[in-house]
């Protein structure tokens, strides 16, 4: 007789429903954490803390079935592979290497990494069971130094509900524009390879530069961002003016607008649409004025649900859902493409990564990364830690011309910054 476990399954969020259809080796849609230990890793250790960790976020315990209109989650009885880390990061996880997960974990000398299919979770609730697994693992790693009422305090409360489906208003309409986003161009690396630079900057001094401009760090590099694709995909080939906005899109986290205490997906997004031409955005001053008021139209609870209420109302259409699931994936995905065209680049700033003070002496510094596509051909992500702020660009593009700007930007306003990378393309270093 079966195991009760193995047939317990749960649906996918209105999100999740996407990725699958849309998902391949070009457009992966996977995220990644890692976190850079003050020790090396010890493989075995990890793989016992996985498992660990496993135990109190059973809902990552899945595997992806196909059902007749939709994909859903069911039990997995398997144990994760923990790995080395070999290939490039935010790679198509294929289930059939990796024990059917939704994740995977691999190490590399100090460097924990954790690579998620989108279907599974989103940054935030992903970084939850990430900093799960780093408290199991310095917990076995120093047993001497972390009693068992430290490890009850760390209490968990989640559930798996579909909290779109919970706050959608039916009646909501988007305004979104209907203008396609400029793209940017250039030579591509060889197909496969991902370039990864994180810039490192003191955080401290950053919330000085952004309490002086009366704006959050979020809209601070949001203008950063479009500041140095003008000046660098524009201003540097001789091209004065823009036909196209340049559009940012940033991920909103909806747990903060809605009671939810949700593992699954549940984000939605504001695009911040720069007009540079028309609106004579040729100055970063102008540009950080029009973010900060972009923000304050679209950051409000109204702007917030109409967008969700939108999206979820796509995954809700009865013509959709009707569409048997194999007839579903070619349509959703030249939808998919089509959709991107709308979108210049992803900034995800997921904030402080909050850890408990007595691991925090074996921690250095976090990184997320989210994977580059074929039209968003970079992204860019952010986290902070201690008294850094990591942007991370990842990029299938053959010069770093971009990242290059963005350097130079903090450089030249004094504000200490570094850079690290994979070492794929050859990046500016003091």
């Amino acid at each position: 007789m079966k195991n009760r476990k193995t047939l317990e399954w749960r649906r996918l969020d209105n999100s999740a429903k996407i990725f699958p259809i849309s998902a391949g080796k070009k457009y992966s849609t996977v995220f990644r954490l890692s976190v850079v230990l003050k020790e090396v890793v010890n493989p075995l250790l990890l793989e016992k803390a996985v498992k660990i960790a496993l135990e109190k976020y059973k809902s990552f315990k899945v595997r992806l079935r196909s059902g007749v209109f939709w994909n859903y989650l069911e039990y997995n009885s398997e144990d994760p592979i923990i790995e080395e880390e070999k290939d490039y990061p935010c790679k198509y996880i294929n289930p059939q290497t990796n024990h059917y997960y939704l994740f995977k974990v691999t190490y590399f000398e100090k460097k924990i990494n954790i690579d998620i299919f989108h279907s599974l979770t989103d940054g935030n609730s992903g970084s939850m069971f990430f900093r799960e697994i780093i408290y199991s693992y310095l917990e076995i790693s120093h047993p001497e130094n972390f009693t068992e009422e430290l490890r009850k305090y760390r209490k968990i409360e989640y559930n798996t509900e579909d909290s779109y489906i919970k706050n959608y208003d039916k009646k909501s309409k988007n305004n979104n524009s209907g203008k396609k986003a400029y793209i940017l161009k250039g030579r591509k690396l060889p197909l496969g390879a991902v370039s990864a630079i994180h810039e490192i900057i003191d955080l401290e001094q950053l919330k000085k530069e952004t309490k002086i401009n009366n704006c959050t760090i979020t809209q601070y590099l949001t203008a950063v961002l479009i500041y140095c694709i003008y000046n660098a995909n524009f201003l540097k080939q001789g091209n004065k003016k823009i036909n196209k906005p340049i559009k940012i899109c940033v991920p909103v986290n909806l747990k903060k607008f809605f009671q939810s205490q949700t593992i699954s997906n549940f984000f939605s997004y504001l695009t911040v649409e720069a007009d540079i031409t028309e609106m004579e955005l040729y100055s970063f001053d102008k540009i950080l004025e029009f973010v900060k008021q972009d923000f304050k139209k679209k950051l409000t609870d109204e702007e917030i649900k109409k967008t969700m209420s939108f999206n979820v109302k796509l995954g809700t259409n009865p013509f959709i859902k009707s569409i048997p699931l194999v007839l579903k994936k070619p349509i959703v995905r030249l939808a998919y493409l089509e959709i991107r065209k709308y979108t210049t680049m992803t900034f995800s700033n997921i904030g402080r990564i909050g850890i408990i003070g007595k691991y925090q002496k074996y921690i250095d510094e976090f990184f997320m990364l989210i994977a580059p596509e074929p039209v968003e051909k970079i992204k860019c992500s952010a986290c902070s830690y201690g008294n850094k702020i990591v942007v991370t660009f990842t990029s299938i593009l053959n010069n770093c011309d971009i990242e290059e700007a963005f350097y130079k930007f903090f450089d030249d306003k004094k504000i200490d910054i570094k850079i690290e990378s994979n070492g794929v393309l050859d990046v500016i270093s003091k």
